[in-house]
């Protein structure tokens, strides 16, 4: 119980409240972590009524569930989910001066082998079967002094696929991992092209406006003889296409088997660290926002027009690694701004600094709710 970050206390709801769950719910308050009540044998909602008289052991988190008949699984899940600390694995696996690296994709893609083709050893377990990884495994890799902690997340089914309660929950972890995460790195399978849940997975990345890198496994299984460069060229093309709104992030063709084109990963960390780094001066900014603007003007939206009267590029969080820029536009009505526009506005931001693998934050703030804040970014 020590070692637990959550507590679950079964009950039997048929059996109802005895002097026995008293003196455990006794215990279990003594150790002032999170429980979590669990009402077993509530089989059919005629039942529900008999879980009233354990609301006076005084738990704030009650589940009814049927273990028998696999009845209120998903509910407990979630629950146990919310309950885990969020910043239980973040303290024990990375340091203030390590990548976060999530391995993410769909199951059998290749994500475990392409950990061990980086690490050169077999920390995380492969295999053939689908599934293997059941949880998000911390692999801690050295290279040139430079530490990274790649998490080799279990593979993300569509919903209806996952048979079971582990599954689910393995799921809930990757995409944890994914907040957690400096880095995300998409893992496709080259035989199986694109597919709409290697979608729905870019799509978890781009809402969460986490720098990412598109890895194209199974290399070995598809390359020919003939010129390899142009067969790799319109492989990753097809990827971009297929994968348009996260057309920010690299595209890399991989062996996990082979380890060819494996060592390139570090190049484009290398290459978007130094995009991180990049500023775009004030008045360069303004005067391309405002060109953006003459150009093609923004949609009318409820009568209104977007208006711009002031942009700058914020300083950044402190030490916080491969930090996407955030640039903040000051306008007269922040929900003006259409989606469509939002990416024209960011096309034209990489017209003037890429920024590959990074995605671009804009921030709108009202322009009389923020003069003070514009006097700020304007000394930066």
């Amino acid at each position: 119980m020590c070692d637990s970050d959550v507590l679950l206390f079964v009950v039997d709801a048929k059996e109802g409240l005895s002097p026995i769950n008293q003196e455990l719910a006794r215990m279990l308050r003594k150790s002032e972590k999170p429980v979590i009540l669990v009402i077993n044998k509530i089989d059919i909602e005629k039942h529900e009524s008999l879980a009233a008289e354990f609301d006076s052991l005084g738990f704030n988190s009650n589940v009814m569930i049927s273990a028998e008949h696999d009845r209120g699984i998903l509910d407990l899940v979630e629950v146990i989910d919310r309950s885990l600390p969020s910043s239980a694995v973040d303290s024990r696996s990375t340091s203030s001066r390590s990548l976060a690296v999530a391995i993410l994709g769909r199951p059998n893609v290749g994500k475990s082998s392409f950990v061990n083709s980086i690490v050169r050893s077999e920390r995380a377990i492969v295999s053939e079967l689908p599934g293997t990884t059941r949880d998000a495994v911390d692999v801690r890799y050295q290279r040139d002094g430079r530490v990274f902690v790649f998490i080799d997340t279990a593979g993300i089914r569509r919903r209806g696929k996952q048979s079971t309660s582990v599954e689910i929950f393995s799921v809930m972890r990757a995409e944890r991992s994914v907040r957690r995460a400096d880095l995300c790195i998409l893992i496709v399978d080259l035989t199986a092209g694109v597919t709409a849940q290697d979608k729905r997975i870019a799509g978890l990345i781009q809402s969460a406006q986490k720098p990412a890198i598109i890895v194209l496994n199974k290399w070995d299984l598809v390359k020919s003889n003939r010129n390899q460069k142009q067969t790799i060229n319109k492989l990753a093309d097809a990827a971009r296409q297929r994968i348009f709104f996260l057309d920010y992030a690299p595209v890399l063709v991989t062996s996990s088997l082979t380890g060819e084109h494996v060592s390139k990963l570090f190049e484009l960390i290398e290459k978007m660290e130094r995009a991180a780094r990049q500023h775009i001066g004030t008045g360069v900014l303004n005067r391309l926002l405002r060109q953006a603007f003459e150009a093609t003007p923004p949609p009318t939206l409820r009568a209104r027009r977007l208006k711009l009267f002031y942009a700058a590029q914020s300083k950044g969080k402190g030490d916080q690694q491969l930090q996407p820029p955030e640039f903040v536009l000051f306008v007269n009505d922040p929900r003006l701004l259409s989606q469509t526009y939002k990416r024209y506005l960011e096309s034209r931001i990489r017209d003037a600094q890429p920024f590959p693998g990074l995605p671009i934050i804009l921030t709108l703030r009202p322009r009389a709710q923020n003069a003070r804040a514009a006097s700020r970014l304007r000394e930066r």
